[in-house]
């Protein structure tokens, strides 16, 4: 597997990967950068057939803070890093231009990583934040260290959620409303008791332990895991998950359009840390 700027590949096992998120001075926010290295380090463990089982995990105190808001040298999606979605009109002004960006950048590669066809476990520690949370979600498994904290605080920048809209089925509606409205942090317990992680250990023992799980895993015939999670997802998209993925995102997006009538910046600039409020892309 190749080099990547924002990641380390590792290979605990002969049929595991374990990419990790490797920024963490910036506690492992997602930059483009990071966004189209994870991208080609997915596809790299997806397209070698010697590995069965991806983890994804963070170096650092944190798993991820989630998008990094920060404008930066390479921040034009589609133009800084080549597509990988279907959508077009990266230089186009106004919405056309913002939706075309959060199309790629967010809706569509997470989707893609939803649907690799390998079994995924994110090992989340410490703070799992916003884009972390979408991170973690499109892992099929979540193993999480009795460390961890969970939030969405989105809304609280004047947007209905992060854009990869999965509260509900994660959650069910109701504790989705209140992670939503509330923005509050959530313990690992809590993840645990609503279903959205599948284990809690102790933070000293979860690289062991998500390791051994993904061995049990990988000793499986490689196409039955892939056919079992095929089965699974088109369960849920039978279910209706993509559509109502896709009619959040829209809001989501006449969200960005009424912040930046409002405050001339497309989130709410009262919900953002003073570190980033002059710098969010807009």
């Amino acid at each position: 597997m190749g080099a990547y700027e924002t990641l380390v590949v590792e290979r605990p096992d002969p049929a595991v990967a374990r990419i990790v998120m490797n920024r963490p001075e910036a506690r492992n926010a997602q930059n483009l950068q990071m966004t189209y290295d994870l991208n080609a380090a997915f596809d790299d463990a997806v397209q070698d057939d010697t590995v069965k089982v991806i983890i994804l995990a963070g170096a650092g105190p944190h798993f991820s803070a989630g998008h990094d808001l920060r404008a930066t040298t390479k921040n034009e999606a589609g133009i800084d890093f080549a597509p990988v979605g279907a959508w077009g009109g990266f230089r186009e002004p106004g919405a056309h231009g913002r939706m075309a960006r959060e199309q790629e950048i967010y809706l569509q590669i997470t989707r893609r990583w939803r649907n690799l066809a390998k079994p995924t476990i994110a090992e989340v520690h410490g703070k799992c934040i916003a884009g972390g949370l979408m991170l973690a979600w499109a892992c099929d498994l979540i193993v999480a260290a009795d460390n961890a904290e969970f939030c969405d605080p989105v809304v609280t920048m004047g947007v209905c959620g992060v854009e990869w809209f999965v509260h509900p089925w994660e959650l069910g509606p109701r504790k989705a409303k209140e992670l939503l409205f509330t923005a509050d942090s959530w313990s690992a317990q809590d993840a645990y008791r609503l279903g959205m992680v599948n284990h809690v250990v102790p933070a000293a023992e979860l690289s062991a332990f998500t390791l051994a799980l993904a061995q049990r895993i990988a000793a499986k015939p490689a196409f039955a895991l892939k056919m079992t999670k095929e089965a699974v997802n088109r369960s849920v998209d039978i279910q209706g998950q993509p559509a109502a993925i896709d009619q959040a995102f829209a809001l989501h997006q006449l969200c960005h359009a009424h912040n930046l009538q409002e405050f001339g910046m497309i989130v709410d600039p009262s919900g953002l840390h003073p570190s980033v409020r002059k710098q969010v892309k807009v």
